[in-house]
Parts: C-alpha cells; structure tokens; sequence
C-alpha cells in the first residue's frame, strides 16, 4: 500500500500553475454584426489627453536635423543664385539665412504638429513658430532683392 502523505522535509507546493480565467471574468465574446468585441473606454479624470512618447520625439527630432541638412543645402544654392544674379555677396549670405532660419522655423512647427497634434498645436506654441518663420522669408525674399 502506498502512502498518499508527502514526506515531512519537502516544502509544500503553494504555486498553482497556469489557470484559465473563469467565465465571469472573460472578456464579452464577439458580436454577430461586427465581428469585433466592443470595449467601452471611459477616460481617467486628470489625465492628459495624448501622451507622446520618447519614441516619437526621437523619430520628429531625426526627421527635424535631417530637414536642416537639406535646408542648409538649399541655402548654398540661393546664396548661389543670388549671387550669379549680381546681388553682393553679404546681401546674398543675410538672405540665405533668412531663408534657413524661416525655413527651420515652419518645419519646427510642422514637426511639432505632426508628433503630437493635440498637444503642440496649439495658438500659443505654433503661432509664434509659425510668425517668426513667415517674417524670416519674407526678410530673406527682400534683402535678396538689393
């Protein structure tokens, strides 16, 4: 005959494994119609509305330096330009910044919106944005013009 009592020395065995969740804790099954469980989401009071990720800031500041490589470029060859056209050489370079510097400022704006719309576009972070952008190429289109 066997003895069904575990020796004294073993330690008992508290972890009970893997366990299915029961019925009344499992999601709603799948409607007819849809397909698809619905879920209702109810937001947390306090919360913000959207959270940006490092990931996503990481990603718009990448896409942000590699726009002002292909602005600093660009700014060589209206420099270029306006110099073969006969506008002296410290005019053209004042314009070619101007340029770079409304440039840079509408994409920062841009970059911004697209990263977090909810939380960065708005009057007071994209207006000044966009308004010193605006007033540097137009700056830059007029001292190009001397």
């Amino acid at each position: 005959m066997q003895n069904s009592q575990a020796p004294a020395s073993a330690p008992a065995n508290t972890d009970p494994g893997f366990k299915l969740p029961d019925a009344a804790s499992a999601p709603p099954a799948a409607s007819a119609t849809t397909g698809a469980a619905s879920i209702e989401v109810a937001p947390v009071a306090g919360a913000p509305a959207s959270d940006t990720s490092t990931r996503d800031l990481a990603i718009g500041s990448a896409v942000f330096l590699i726009l002002l490589v292909i602005y600093f470029f660009v700014r060589n060859a209206y420099v270029h330009h306006l110099v073969v056209r006969r506008v002296a050489p410290s005019s053209a370079g004042s314009a070619g910044w101007l340029l770079f510097v409304g440039l840079g400022f509408i994409s920062a704006a841009a970059v911004l919106a697209i990263i977090n719309a909810s939380k960065f576009l708005t009057f007071a972070i994209t207006a000044p944005l966009v308004a010193v952008g605006v007033v540097a190429l137009l700056a830059g289109l007029l001292v190009g013009r001397r």
